[in-house]
């Protein structure tokens, strides 16, 4: 008995001891987990918690800066130079609906088709001659647009509708005119002219009292900063454009994607307190980080000479119905780009709108193509540097030559119609353009050297131009160990291999630089907005060949235009040194019968050259030949710029 108590008193011990152990723990650990949770809070989690308690009584603005711009310039008569922008920076109106503010829904509906979207289609239908069916369809599309207007004016209560994105300011007032008739009619005329408006201080209000703010029930906007391009569609590919689909502007395409960075600046910072009842207040000079603004671009383009071969160029493509074309003008002492446009193009200001996105490319520098002829002025100037041919070195032409491994023979252009031209010197080579004496100039130096040549001119690399997305082409069949022959051949004359347009014009360039390449640029000069300037300075890349082999190609080319297919690139009172190229589009497999692409690459004057200029047209419907097409195109354009730069006439 006494021992069963003893064991039972132990175990209640026991039991209790347990407990108390089991309390402790618990408490022990409750108190690790504060200490923990303490730690956590006031030290490892500090910056968090005093950024959360700062968010309550204080707001952070990120201030985005304005962005650089972009000019060309335009020459005077004295020498100086004008600019112009090119891209700049313009207030645009996002015009909203109040529907809880509308006082007619319907009629501001239908004003609103009438305004927005009725001389659209009535131009579309005018345009395209419209039949009766059309109309009845075009009815049809009017009720469609009212009805939608109409989801967005109707609505009572609600206090905002997004209407127009970016209005121009002129239209702004043009709209708000039109809306301040009878608010219950649609036919009623506007009681305000839009010349008794303007826009001030992000108001639109009365020119003879601008304290009076004009005011249409139903419609508000507010003023937004957007990229405007004043030039419209001129330069459009080389500039690309600005979205704002991060409500910050980012470039895209061009000058503006290559150069976003320098552009936009650096952002500047805001922070303000909450005061009472949620006002803000500034607290101090040290609290505001001013938005520091893009730099601003020069560039290298002259106004005149560009908007010229613009016009020049679409009028050119619209002719011949081509699929495109391009003109690059460079000054070939400095590498200066002096205009670069293509055709077709797009306007940067309503770029959403294009109709075929590959207009974004500018195929100046992105697209790549078999060249044709005006290759043969390379082979011709590699054969003479090294001394193995000259302008009077002869060979027999046989209209057509057979190459070890290739099945068939390789004619020239006009063997259907002019057969074999028998014993002819170099200089009637690049005048008639005849393959084989291509071929003979290439057999002369080899294809190891001919293909080392032919890197050191550029090809196959980019030229390093300051625009994005540019292409480096391909001289792939002559980087081999072992050149095919069929491929050192057909290269001679420009097919086998592809170019840029932009990297074509560079042997010609230093063809007139006396054999010195320079690097291609377009930015003259950056200014930063501390007031520093950089200016680029024209580049070397290096002597490809030499004076004299320079000076011989050169009065060849001069014979080709005097003699040669390329006559009518003649222009009186000066010596111009040119070269035409029709090359068929390869296709998959051979090449097409019908579709050609016409290039053409002049230098005048020929004994101090001011310029050189590549013209290229795509696909040209009407005629076969480069002559037809891109020489007079060069002319003209070349013609404009020697009287434009006043370049004294030499014979």
């Amino acid at each position: 008995m006494w021992r069963d108590t003893k064991h039972k008193n132990r175990s209640s011990i026991a039991v209790n001891n347990n407990r108390l152990r089991l309390v402790v723990a618990v408490i022990f650990l409750l108190t690790g987990s504060l200490v923990y949770k303490l730690y956590s809070v006031q030290i490892g989690q500090f910056d968090m918690y005093t950024a959360m308690a700062s968010s309550q009584h204080q707001i952070y603005s990120k201030l985005v800066p304005e962005r650089g711009k972009i000019f060309f310039g335009e020459r005077s008569q004295n020498g100086s130079e004008k600019l112009y922008p090119l891209a700049t920076n313009k207030e645009f109106a996002e015009v909203f609906i109040v529907p809880s503010a509308v006082v007619n829904p319907a009629v501001m509906a239908e004003k609103l088709y009438n305004f927005f979207d009725k001389p659209k289609l009535e131009a579309e239908l005018k345009s395209r001659q419209a039949t009766a069916t059309e109309i009845i369809i075009a009815t049809s599309t009017k009720e469609e647009i009212i009805a939608k207007y109409l989801k967005k004016t109707d609505k009572p209560g609600d206090p905002y509708e997004p209407l127009v994105s970016k209005l121009d300011g002129e239209e702004l007032i043009k709209l708000y005119s039109y809306f301040s008739g009878d608010v219950n009619s649609t036919s009623s005329a506007p009681t305000v002219k839009p010349e008794e408006l303007e826009l001030k201080l992000g108001q639109l209000v009365y020119k003879n009292d601008e304290t009076k703010e004009f005011v249409i029930p139903g419609l508000g906007f507010d003023l937004q900063p957007y990229r405007f391009y004043p030039e419209k569609e001129i330069a459009s590919q080389l500039l690309g454009f600005v979205t704002y689909n991060d409500g910050e502007g980012q470039g895209k395409y061009g000058l503006e994607e290559f150069f976003n960075e320098e552009l936009f600046g650096k952002y500047g910072s805001l922070k303000t307190e909450k005061g009472g009842a949620g006002s803000v207040m500034i607290v101090n000079d040290r609290e505001y980080i001013k938005p520091e603004a893009g730099s601003d671009i020069i560039l290298t383009i002259d106004r005149n000479i560009e908007s010229m071969a613009c016009q020049k160029l679409k009028e050119a493509v619209e002719k011949h119905g081509a699929s495109g074309g391009s003109v690059i003008v460079m000054n070939p002492k400095t590498g200066a780009i002096i205009a670069m446009c293509s055709a077709p193009d797009f306007n940067p200001n309503d770029y959403k709108n294009v109709k075929d996105i590959s207009y974004y490319n500018n195929p100046a520098i992105f697209y790549q193509y078999e060249p044709g002829s005006v290759f043969k002025t390379v082979t011709m100037a590699i054969a003479i540097d090294q001394g193995k041919v000259s302008p009077s070195t002869t060979y027999n032409d046989k209209g057509q030559i057979m190459i070890d491994g290739w099945p068939k023979p390789i004619k020239n252009s006009d063997f259907s119609t002019h057969g074999p031209h028998g014993v002819v010197d170099m200089t009637a080579v690049l005048d008639n353009s005849l393959n084989t004496g291509a071929i003979f100039a290439m057999n002369q130096v080899g294809p190891k050297v001919f293909a080392d040549y032919v890197k050191k001119f550029g090809f196959g690399e980019k030229t390093g131009v300051e625009l994005g997305s540019e292409s480096p082409g391909s001289i792939a069949n002559l980087l081999t160990n072992k050149i095919r022959n069929i491929d050192a051949a057909t290269a001679s004359f420009g097919q086998g291999l592809a170019v840029t347009p932009l990297q074509m014009l560079m042997p010609y360039q230093a063809i007139a630089n006396k054999g010195m390449m320079m690097k291609p640029y377009i930015v003259k000069s950056i200014i930063k907005t501390n007031g520093i300037t950089e200016n680029t300075t024209p580049k070397q890349s290096g002597r490809i060949i030499s004076e004299k082999t320079a000076a011989t190609v050169s009065a060849m080319l001069v014979n080709v235009v005097e003699q040669g297919h390329s006559k009518k690139a003649a222009i009186e009172g000066y010596y111009i040194g040119a070269k035409t190229g029709t090359a068929q589009v390869a296709t998959i497999g051979g090449y097409s019968a019908n579709d050609y692409i016409h290039t053409f690459i002049g230098i005048a004057p020929i004994e101090d050259p001011v310029f050189v200029m590549l013209t290229k047209i795509d696909r040209p419907k009407d005629v076969q030949f480069a002559e037809g097409s891109a020489v007079p195109l060069w002319r003209d354009i070349a013609d404009f710029i020697l009287n434009y730069y006043a370049v004294p006439k030499t014979r």
